[in-house]
């Protein structure tokens, strides 16, 4: 990743942007030659966002369109796997290792992250290693031709991308960094903490306070961005993640929550078969799921800390395999 001071910085004058904007189509080479989605793009981006046209030009016209990215998102999506089969993937003795080294080398920022933002070293800790293996599984793609490709050759999300693809290009003059050499996922996910422009621009932090949030190479940064994300998305200091449920009766199932979110009150579920294996007061909202373990079902209560890790990946077994992560980085490490 490239710092260029002043990529993108200076605005054009409305009075010349008519002229700019005309020729963008024929402007534009490379593999979005003479696109008019490209050079509506640019014209919007010039527009509304201040960006000089002949900068985003080029941009463009160095950007690659990535058939591997389109056969990768276009896969048919691969059967569910089982909690049993999908805890191992996450839950392994390299990464518990590896965890407790990035935990003892990055101490006291996240002591001071925990302070700050309120949540956990561990959970932190865990976010970073599932999602990268502590920055060793980062992407190899440009983020700039990710974000391309799905934005303008990938209708089902265009929408979507394109939004990223914006805030891709907001957060680089921002940054003041060369949007051609960013690294990410083929989604454009970036940085140790794999956060979408979006959320880098609406929830990055500057941990270290030298004036840029680097989340590629700063784990400084991405320690406090991850807290930051996780403040921001209902953390509460101090409350459990989940418990551990017994079941019975024949309205266990009526217990089960249709999606992520906290629908059901504990006491609502006691009605239903379901008791929790710790003290929880009848009105808390959770989340009810069941998991396949290696010893038959498994049943569980999410509460708001859950929540707020499916808000990171709306999935209960990644969360799942979040905080069964920071449970054994605690033990791993010894600490109380």
């Amino acid at each position: 990743m490239q710092v260029v001071r002043g990529w993108a910085a200076r605005y054009v004058p409305l009075v010349g942007l008519m002229g700019i904007l005309g020729s963008v189509q024929e402007s534009l080479a490379g593999d979005y030659e003479g696109s008019p989605q490209v050079a509506q793009f640019v014209s919007d981006m010039t527009r509304d966002y201040g960006f000089a046209g002949e900068q985003l030009i080029e941009v463009f016209r160095n950007v690659e369109r990535k058939q591997s990215i389109l056969d990768a998102i276009s896969r048919p999506a691969e059967r569910v796997k089982a909690w049993k089969d999908y805890r191992p993937m996450f839950l392994t003795d390299a990464r518990i290792a590896r965890g407790v080294d990035f935990w003892r080398q990055h101490e006291a920022t996240l002591a001071r992250a925990e302070q700050e933002y309120g949540v956990p070293a561990q959970v932190i800790v865990a976010i970073i290693g599932v999602e990268t293996f502590f920055g060793r599984n980062t992407g190899n793609y440009r983020v700039i031709d990710a974000l391309s490709t799905l934005s303008f050759d990938y209708p089902p999300r265009a929408e979507f991308f394109r939004k990223e693809l914006r805030e891709f290009l907001l957060l680089s003059r921002e940054e003041q960094v060369d949007p051609l050499t960013v690294k990410g996922s083929y989604a454009g996910a970036m940085g140790l903490p794999q956060f979408m422009p979006s959320s880098f621009r609406a929830y990055a932090v500057d941990f270290d306070g030298d004036g840029h949030i680097n989340i590629w190479n700063d784990p400084d940064d991405a320690i406090g961005s991850v807290a930051s994300y996780f403040k921001r998305h209902g953390w509460v200091a101090g409350e459990p993640v989940v418990s551990r449920a017994s079941v019975s009766g024949d309205r266990v199932d009526e217990g089960l929550s249709p999606g992520i979110e906290p629908v059901k009150t504990v006491g609502e579920l006691r009605a239903l078969g379901w008791a929790s294996h710790d003290a929880l007061r009848d009105d808390m909202p959770v989340t009810a799921f069941r998991l396949e373990g290696d010893n038959g079902p498994e049943y569980w209560m999410g509460l708001k800390n859950f929540y707020a890790i499916t808000r990171y990946n709306r999935s209960v077994m990644y969360a799942m395999a979040v905080h069964q992560l920071s449970e054994m980085l605690v033990q791993a490490r010894g600490v109380k």
